[in-house]
């Protein structure tokens, strides 16, 4: 990928985040990346070609994050490692996380490919502790994966340390 199309899909992120994708025009990209907007065309044709390749970009980064988790053999460390992520959103990718949750109310259905692969590597983790209901457990810890990242992401909890180790105890981990 080439420096301006770099520039282009970070414009995009950030304004897709702190604007919300619906407001903003390929034209207020073209301007906040400092390029011409046939730029983008020539590059994403079209706004929704710029989605796609963020959103594209996001399936690369949490593949990597699981890849990890994939390589773990203990079954508490791969729950710990799962339920660590909301509390370890680096600064630097708030913004693509602040669109991937906005999204998920604009959209007409849920879009599972990022979250499906982590609900299968926990539910395995409970199924090999012995839980009774693994599925409803990863579900669980899905919901809670998403209410913690929200808060890290808008409210920013002062006591997140406290509460990770509240859900640790909770899982004994």
């Amino acid at each position: 990928m080439t420096e301006k199309q770099e520039k282009i899909l970070e414009a995009a992120l950030k304004l897709f985040a702190e604007k919300g994708y619906s407001a903003v025009s390929t034209s207020k990209v073209a301007r906040e990346a400092g390029v011409s907007e046939g730029l983008i065309f020539r590059h994403f044709t079209n706004k929704e070609g710029l989605l796609q390749a963020i959103m594209e970009q996001g399936r690369e980064r949490a593949q990597s994050l699981l890849g990890g988790v994939v390589m773990i053999e203990d079954p508490k460390d791969t729950l710990r490692a799962i339920l660590s992520f909301p509390f370890e959103i680096n600064k630097s990718e708030h913004h693509y996380w602040r669109l991937i949750y906005a999204l998920k109310w604009q959209a007409d259905e849920y879009d599972q490919s990022m979250s499906l692969p982590m609900k299968k590597i926990a539910a395995d983790a409970f199924r090999n502790l012995g839980y009774s209901n693994p599925e409803a457990e990863a579900e669980l810890v899905l919901i809670l994966f998403d209410g913690l990242a929200t808060a890290q992401l808008l409210r920013k909890p002062s006591n997140m340390e406290e509460i990770r180790r509240a859900l640790f105890d909770k899982y004994y981990l």
